[in-house]
C-alpha cells in the first residue's frame, strides 16, 4: 500500500531539496526526452525552474499534441447530496454547516440527467456525494449509475473511498473511473483540517487508490488542494503516488488536477497557502513534462482566461457549465454550493472559445460496449 511507502520520504527533507535545485538541476530535467523521475519534477517545479518558463510551456505544448492532439475532453459534475458526516474545516459541506441537506431523489436524479443533456451535448458525468454511507452510499451510488446509463456513455464518481469489492460492484454498474483528492499528503497536519468523521483516517483515504486499481477501475483521478500546505512539496508526494500506481496497476489510466482553494461557506475558511497564475502554469507544464501521457484536468475554479490559455499549453480534460450544488441544474438551483466557480461562461461558450483558440472539443470519449467482456 503506498502508505507504507510514503513513510520513507520525509515532508521535511522534501521540502528542502525542492528549494536546494538548481539551475543546473533544471537544465538537466529539461534536457530529457523521457523517462524523467521525482527528482527532475522537483526541479521542474522549484523556484529555480522559474527563468525557464517558456522553455517549459513550449516543451508541454509539444508533448501534449503528441499525446492527445488539439482535443479538449469535456464533462459535468452532477452532485447528488451535500449530506456529509465529515468536519473538513474548509469545505461548504461541514457537518456543522448549518444548511439544509439535500439527497436528490431517483425522479430528481433522472431530471438533472435530462437538464444536463438540454445544456449541451455531455457524455462524460461525474456524479459527486458527501460522505454520508448511512444514507447514500453504494447501493444509492449504484442506482444513480443505472439511471446514468441511457443518457451517459462514461462515468466517473468522486465520493467517499470504498472497500476493494465496493469499486468493484460498481464497475458492474458502468462505472468507468474514480476521482478522489487527497487534499494533502501532509500527515502530521492532514488531522488538523480533518477533525472528525471517516475522511480523518489518512490511511484509509491514501490507501483508497490502491483499492481502486485492485479493482480494476479503468481511470483513476488524483489531486490535492492547493492552499492547505506548501503546494511544490504537496504535488511531489502526488509525483511519488503517481509513479507507484503507474508501476502497481500499468492498465489503468490518470489523471491529476490542482484545484486552488476558494473561500468556502462555512465561516470562510482561509487558504494558508496562495498559488498565483505562474505558480499553476509551472507545475502545469512541469506535470506535463514529467508525464506525457496522464490526463492533467482544469476544474471551473479557475477562471475562463487561465482555462483558455493552458487549454493550449498542457490541459487535456474541462468540466463546464458546472452547479456545485445538489440539483442545481434542475431541482434545486438556489442550494448553498460547496465552492462557488469562476468560469461561469455557457458550455455552448467554452466550446465555441475552445475552437478559436484551434482546440477540438470532444464530448464523448467512451462508450458503453467497451464495457462489455468478451
Amino acid at each position: 500500500m503506498f502508505s507504507d511507502e510514503l513513510e520513507k520520504i520525509s515532508w521535511e527533507e522534501t521540502t528542502k531539496a525542492i528549494y536546494s535545485k538548481t539551475d543546473a538541476d533544471v537544465r538537466r530535467a529539461l534536457g530529457k526526452k523521457e523517462h524523467l523521475n521525482v527528482n527532475d519534477f522537483m526541479a521542474l517545479i522549484s523556484p529555480a525552474a522559474t527563468p525557464y518558463l517558456e522553455v517549459m510551456a513550449r516543451l508541454s505544448q509539444k508533448y501534449t499534441m503528441e499525446r492527445f492532439g488539439k482535443t479538449i475532453s469535456m464533462f459535468v459534475p452532477l452532485y447528488l447530496t451535500n449530506s456529509c458526516t465529515n468536519s473538513c474545516v474548509y469545505c461548504g459541506f461541514h457537518i456543522s454547516n448549518p444548511m439544509k441537506r439535500t439527497i436528490l431523489t431517483e425522479e430528481e436524479i433522472v431530471n438533472e440527467y435530462k437538464a444536463i443533456k438540454r445544456l449541451a451535448p455531455f457524455e462524460n458525468l461525474l456524479l459527486v456525494t458527501g460522505e454520508n454511507p448511512a444514507a447514500a452510499g453504494v447501493p444509492y451510488i449504484a442506482r444513480a449509475l443505472d439511471l446514468a446509463k441511457p443518457y451517459f456513455s462514461n462515468l466517473q464518481i468522486e465520493v467517499m473511498p470504498l472497500k476493494t469489492e465496493e469499486y468493484k460492484e460498481l464497475t458492474n454498474h458502468g462505472l468507468n473511473g474514480v476521482i478522489c483528492f487527497q487534499e494533502t499528503y501532509h500527515k502530521a497536519n492532514y488531522k488538523t483540517y480533518h477533525p472528525r468523521g471517516m475522511k480523518s483516517k489518512f490511511e484509509w483515504r491514501v490507501n483508497g487508490f490502491d483499492r481502486m486499481g485492485q479493482a480494476g477501475v479503468h481511470k483513476i483521478g488524483m489531486g490535492v488542494l492547493i492552499g492547505l500546505e506548501e503546494w511544490r512539496t504537496d504535488v511531489t508526494m502526488m509525483a511519488y503516488h503517481l509513479r507507484y500506481l503507474q508501476k502497481h496497476y500499468w492498465k489503468t489510466k490518470y489523471s491529476v488536477n490542482f484545484p486552488r482553494m476558494r473561500p468556502s461557506e462555512n465561516g470562510g475558511f482561509q487558504p494558508n497557502v496562495v498559488m498565483n497564475d505562474r505558480e499553476l502554469a509551472q507545475l502545469t507544464f512541469a506535470m506535463r513534462i514529467f508525464d506525457h501521457d496522464v490526463d492533467i484536468s482544469y476544474s471551473t475554479r479557475e477562471s475562463a482566461e487561465t482555462r483558455n490559455h493552458m487549454a493550449t499549453l498542457g490541459v487535456t480534460t474541462m468540466s463546464a457549465e458546472s452547479k456545485t450544488e445538489p440539483g442545481g441544474y434542475f431541482s434545486y438551483p438556489q442550494t448553498l454550493e460547496q465552492f462557488h466557480v469562476s468560469d461561469e461562461r455557457k458550455a455552448v461558450e467554452v466550446e465555441r472559445d475552445l475552437k478559436k483558440l484551434g482546440r477540438e472539443p470532444v464530448w464523448k470519449d467512451w462508450d458503453q460496449s467497451f464495457d462489455f467482456k468478451r
